[in-house]
């Protein structure tokens, strides 16, 4: 069995059409108020981001993952939490951070959520949530849940990935040893739901076993693949990112000069952003 042929997801165009156009209009105000012009940097990575989304979203991973494959579901997330999220948050400029935080009620909660320890339990509460049997074929079975659903999945990654690549000063990043530990603790939890859909000997979500089957690939296969997609492709990003962070420190460390007097706080600085 093959896909249907390419078809339109209306809804999805009209949203990532609303979400770019907002974008460029809010830098264009910004621009023509202030004489700043959002840097260039700064666009690509947001439009990368929102491009991963979109083609995430829309034919054929939105109707493989809704209709016939979990793994294309997984790989949604993957693209979804991993890869877009990061590049979103370092797109947007302060400036628009700013706005977008500037109630104070929405500041402090926001504030709250991205320090370190919480995002991790916010951002992995949420990973444990959304692969719980009953929401999964909720989600499936409903698009306004499907769609619920992967706005707060976003949203998890976006507070998971502050404390990495926050472009606030007011709301730092961690120093690069924390950025390191923090990740690495980051790419323990997913390995639980993992194992159960690697090791399980029948299909964890039901419903995706009455799906037809495409590509010859059975449920307990496709449910394999997913579970691999989560612990190696996910493990893989994880790691590359801590191999960048570690690199970059290191190149950092050679241009400036090492001085042992700096490193005496470090453990103590990662303990207290740990639980800022």
């Amino acid at each position: 069995m093959t896909l249907p042929g390419w078809h339109l997801h209306l809804d999805v165009w009209l949203f990532f059409a609303t979400l770019a156009a907002t974008y460029v209009i809010a830098c264009r105000r910004h621009r023509d108020r202030t004489g700043q012009v959002t840097p260039r940097d700064r666009r690509v990575l947001f439009f990368s981001g929102l491009g991963l989304l979109w083609l995430a979203s829309d034919w054929p991973m939105h109707d493989l993952s809704e209709k016939y494959l979990y793994a294309a579901h997984m790989v949604q997330h993957m693209v979804f939490t991993l890869v877009a999220a990061p590049l979103l948050v370092s797109g947007i400029p302060a400036w628009m951070w700013r706005g977008l935080l500037a109630p104070a009620p929405i500041r402090r909660v926001f504030g709250f959520v991205v320090k370190p320890v919480v995002a991790l339990v916010v951002f992995n509460g949420v990973l444990l949530f959304t692969h719980w049997p009953a929401v999964v074929e909720a989600s499936v079975g409903s698009e306004i849940v499907h769609f619920s659903l992967h706005v707060l999945v976003v949203s998890s990654a976006v507070v998971m990935w502050w404390p990495v690549v926050s472009p606030l000063p007011e709301m730092p990043p961690l120093p690069p040893p924390g950025q390191m530990l923090y990740l690495f603790l980051q790419s323990l939890v997913p390995t639980i739901p993992a194992s159960f859909l690697t090791f399980g000997h029948h299909p964890l979500y039901e419903i995706y076993a009455t799906f037809p089957r495409i590509w010859g690939i059975s449920a307990l296969t496709d449910q394999l693949v997913a579970g691999l997609i989560m612990k190696l492709a996910g493990g893989l990003i994880l790691w590359g990112v801590i191999a960048a962070v570690f690199f970059r420190w290191g190149n950092r460390e050679q241009r400036e000069g090492w001085d042992p007097l700096q490193w005496q706080g470090v453990d103590a600085e990662i303990r207290t952003e740990l639980n800022r």
